[in-house]
């Protein structure tokens, strides 16, 4: 009876074992078409002119709040101040 349990503990490890895989392998599937995806977008928006590493720029800076992103700009602003860059 024991031996029993187990064995059906196992398998049922197993199988939740192998859907969680399973599952990654689809999700990495889909994140592989996604960046599939964006590198078309950013490869129309070169074609049509636009430069595609400011775009970068402002996409990595929308995701921040305001006050993250001032933080940054007042630290680069010292940073070249000091340099003799302003």
């Amino acid at each position: 009876m024991a031996d029993d349990i187990t064995e059906t503990s196992q398998t049922v490890a197993a199988g939740q074992l192998r859907a969680l895989i399973e599952r990654i392998e689809r999700l990495e599937e889909e994140k592989k078409t996604i960046a599939d995806d964006i590198k078309e977008v950013f490869a129309e928006a070169k074609g049509t002119g636009f430069d595609t590493k400011a775009i970068r720029t402002i996409i990595r800076l929308r995701k921040k709040d305001q006050a993250e992103r001032q933080e940054e700009d007042a630290i680069l602003d010292l940073y070249m101040a000091a340099l003799g860059m302003v």
